[in-house]
C-alpha cells in the first residue's frame, strides 16, 4: 500500500468512519475451512462473470474460481485476529517471503510464520508481535528482514508506542532476525533510516557471496536529526546531504549481520519533473469532500492538489523496487514514474531509463519477464484502500502497464492489463503484488487485486495480455467498505501462496485447462528454490525432464507451430524413449532432437521448436 504508516489523518479518518459504521461479526474457529463455492475449468471465461454479485462475508463470503483450485484457507492466529473488529488496521496482513517449508507473513503488528509442509493444512510455527507497520518481510538463508515505518514502532517491539516526538526508542527502518530456529526467532539488530522502510528489497550480488544488500523504499516524512543524526528534510539544492530524492542502500555482512549499516544514498531521481496524471472521477472528489467535512477538515479530503506536470521536481522516493541480479537490472516503481536501474554495481544503482504515463496515478511495483526483455509495472491508484475496479473506472486506471526493453535498455509501452470483472464500491480493488509462474517458454503471472481477488494472465504477447484463471470472494460487507483482499499472490515451489489482509493465508494449486497443460504444470513444479523473495526476482531455469519437453510440444500444438501429424510423432517418440534406459534412451533422444531441429525451418513458431529440440538434447545428455 502506498499510504504513510504513521496513522495519517486522511486514512485514519476514513478507517474510523468505516469501522464505526459497521456491526461486528463473530469469527469462526481459527483454521475453519471456507465454503468452496463455484469452481470450473473451461476454455472460455464463464459468462456472465460469476465474480460479479458474490455474497458478502468475513469468513463466510461466497467465492468462485476458474481454472485454479483453493487447497487451503487458514485464518490468522489468535494474536493477529480481531474478533470484534473485522478489518482492524492494526492487524492487517501484508507481504510474504518463503524459506524451505515456511511462509513468513508480515502484519502491521508483527509477523506470523506458517509451516506449509502439508499445503492442505498449514500450521502456525510462530506469531511474533512487533508493531511497526507495514512489516514487509524478506528472508535470506537464516536471516529475516522486516520493514518498519510507523512513528509508533519501538526498538524493543513494545506495544505502548512512542509518545515523544523525538525518541531513541523509535524504530523506523529494518529489523533483522535470526530465524535458524523458526519457533524462537532472535532479534539481532536494526538499521535506522531517515524515512523509515515502507518496503524493502533484498539484493543478492552474484559477485559478492559474503554480503547481502537491502534497498530501502521509505515514503514517510523525514525524521528529526535530533532523533537520527544526518537526517535532513531540505531539498538537495539547499543541503547536498538531503534525505529526499534518494534510496538508502544497506550492506549486511552475512557472517556478522548485527554489523549491517547504510553504505549509500543513491540519488536515482535527479532531473525528473512532476509527470502528468489522470484526475480523480467527480464522484470520488465529492466523496472525499464529504469525508473531509465529516472529519472537520476542508479541501479534497485534506490533500493538497498535485503540481502541474513539469513544474516541480519528480518523486522523492520509490514505493517498491524489484531487482533481477542475473541480468543486472532493477525496476523501480517510484510515485509518478517507472524506472529502469542498472544494478551491476549493487551498492550504487543508477537510473538508465524512466517512463511516465498519464493513465497511471501511483507506480507501485515491477515484474520482469524471465528473459528480461519485458517489464510490467503496476499502478496502485487509491493506495489500496479505495474501490478502483468499479464499472465507472477505466480499464487503463489502477492497472498494469507492460513495456518491452530494447538492447540499448529503452522501455517501449505495449499494453495495459487489468482484472476485468467489475467490483462493488465496498471492495478495495487495484493492482498489487504478484510473480511469474515458471511455465517454460511463456510469461504467465499471478497477481493480487485486493478484494478484486486473484487474477492469472498470460503476457507472452506483450500487446495482448489475456486472463486465464482467477479466484474471488465477495466483499467483507455489502454495505460498508472494510479493507481486505489479497496483498500478495506468489508462486513458490509448486503452489500459489496468497496473503489475505483480513482473512489469513490461502494456498492454491493450478489446474490443467485449455490454457495450461498438465505437462506445463509439472514443468513449473520442477523449478524449486531454497528461499524466495518476490522483489529479488530469480531466473527460472528448468531441469531436463520429459514434462519440460512435452510442455513445448503442447505449446506448439496450441499455437499450430507444428502439424498435428508431427505433434503425434514427437509425442510417440518421447513416450518410446522414456521407456528405454541408458544408451538406448540417449540414442533415441539424440535422434529425435536432430529431427526436431530440422522442423524449425518450416515452422511458424521456429523459436519454440528450437526450445523443444534443445530440451530433448538436454534429456539425451542427462540419460543414464
Amino acid at each position: 500500500m502506498n499510504f504513510v504508516k504513521k496513522h495519517s489523518l486522511a486514512i485514519g479518518a476514513v478507517t474510523a468512519l468505516i469501522l464505526s459504521s459497521c456491526m461486528s461479526h463473530p469469527a469462526p474457529e481459527t483454521g475453519a475451512s471456507p465454503a468452496m463455492g463455484n469452481s470450473v475449468i473451461t476454455a472460455e471465461a464463464p459468462k456472465p462473470d460469476p465474480r460479479v454479485g458474490l455474497k458478502a462475508g468475513w469468513f463466510d463470503a461466497a467465492q468462485t474460481s476458474w481454472n485454479i483450485d483453493l487447497v487451503s484457507s487458514t485464518q490468522p492466529s489468535a494474536k493477529f485476529l480481531s474478533i470484534t473488529t473485522p478489518g482492524a488496521s492494526s492487524l492487517w496482513n501484508s507481504d510474504l517471503a518463503m524459506s524451505g517449508n515456511y511462509v513468513y507473513q508480515g502484519n502491521f503488528s508483527g509477523y506470523q510464520v506458517w509451516d506449509i509442509s502439508n499445503p492442505m493444512k498449514p500450521t502456525l510455527a510462530t506469531a511474533y508481535v512487533c508493531p511497526g507497520s507495514q512489516s514487509d518481510v524478506s528472508v535470506y538463508r537464516n536471516l529475516l528482514f522486516v520493514s518498519g515505518e510507523s512513528t509508533a514502532g519501538r526498538t524493543d517491539c513494545g506495544m505502548e508506542g512512542v509518545p515523544d516526538s523525538v525518541s531513541q526508542d523509535r524504530l523506523r527502518g529494518i529489523r533483522i532476525f535470526d530465524v535458524t530456529d523458526v519457533a524462537h526467532p532472535k532479534y539481532l539488530a536494526n538499521v535506522q533510516t531517515c524515512r523509515g522502510s515502507h518496503t524493502h528489497t533484498v539484493v543478492t550480488d552474484p559477485k559478492d557471496p559474503d554480503d547481502v544488500y537491502i534497498y530501502i523504499s521509505g515514503s514517510a516524512g523525514v525524521r528529526s536529526p535530533n532523533e537520527l543524526s544526518g537526517c535532513s528534510a531540505m531539498t538537495p539544492d539547499k543541503d547536498q546531504n538531503s534525505s529526499l530524492f534518494r534510496i538508502e542502500v544497506i550492506k549486511v555482512p552475512l557472517a556478522h549481520p548485527e554489523q549491517a549499516r547504510v553504505v549509500n544514498g543513491a540519488r536515482i531521481f535527479e532531473g525528473l519533473t512532476n509527470p502528468a496524471r489522470h484526475g480523480e472521477p467527480a464522484a470520488d472528489v465529492a466523496a472525499a469532500e464529504a469525508r473531509a467535512a465529516a472529519a472537520g477538515r476542508g479541501g479534497r479530503g485534506g490533500r493538497a492538489p498535485a503540481p502541474a506536470p513539469g513544474t516541480a521536481a519528480g518523486p522523492t522516493q520509490c514505493h517498491d523496487i524489484t531487482v533481477y541480479p542475473q541480468i543486472g537490472l532493477a525496476g523501480g516503481a517510484c510515485g509518478g514514474y517507472g524506472l529502469l536501474l542498472d544494478i551491476s554495481d549493487v551498492s550504487n544503482p543508477k537510473r538508465i531509463a524512466a517512463a511516465a504515463d498519464s493513465n497511471f496515478s501511483f507506480w507501485h511495483s515491477a515484474t520482469f519477464s524471465n528473459d528480461g526483455s519485458k517489464v510490467l509495472f503496476s499502478d496502485e491508484w487509491g493506495g489500496g484502500t479505495q474501490p478502483r475496479c468499479r464499472t465507472t473506472d477505466k480499464l487503463e486506471w489502477g492497472a498494469d502497464a507492460i513495456f518491452t526493453i530494447s538492447a540499448d535498455k529503452k522501455m517501449t509501452f505495449q499494453s495495459y492489463y487489468k482484472m476485468p470483472a467489475p467490483q462493488t464500491v465496498t471492495e478495495n480493488c487495484v493492482a498489487h503484488n504478484g510473480t511469474l509462474i515458471p511455465i517454460p517458454g511463456r510469461d504467465v503471472m499471478v497477481q493480487a487485486w485486493y478484494q478484486g481477488g486473484l487474477s492469472m494472465f498470460d503476457w507472452t504477447d506483450s500487446a495482448h495480455p489475456k486472463e486465464i484463471a482467477y479466484f474471488d470472494r465477495g466483499p467483507m460487507n455489502k454495505d460498508t467498505l472494510y479493507i481486505a483482499g489479497y496483498w500478495s499472490t506468489y508462486w513458490y515451489n509448486g503452489y500459489i501462496i496468497a496473503s489475505e489482509i483480513a482473512r489469513g493465508l490461502d494456498i492454491f494449486a493450478l489446474k490443467p485447462s485449455a490454457f495450461i497443460s498438465q505437462n506445463e504444470i509439472d514443468a513449473a513444479k520442477s523449478v524449486r528454490f531454497p528461499f524466495f523473495n518476490a522483489q529479488d526476482q530469480p531466473r527460472y531455469v528448468w531441469p531436463a525432464t520429459f514434462a519440460l519437453s512435452r510442455s513445448y510440444v503442447d505449446q506448439l500444438e496450441r499455437s499450430g507451430g507444428l502439424s498435428s501429424g508431427r505433434i503425434s510423432s514427437v509425442r510417440e517418440a518421447l513416450a518410446s524413449a522414456e521407456k528405454e534406459g541408458g544408451d538406448a534412451r540417449r540414442s533415441a533422444l539424440s535422434s529425435l532432437a536432430d529431427r526436431v531441429d530440422r522442423d524449425a525451418a518450416g515452422s511458424r513458431d521456429a523459436a519454440k521448436v528450437k526450445m523443444l529440440a534443445s530440451s530433448v538434447r538436454d534429456l539425451s545428455n542427462a540419460a543414464k
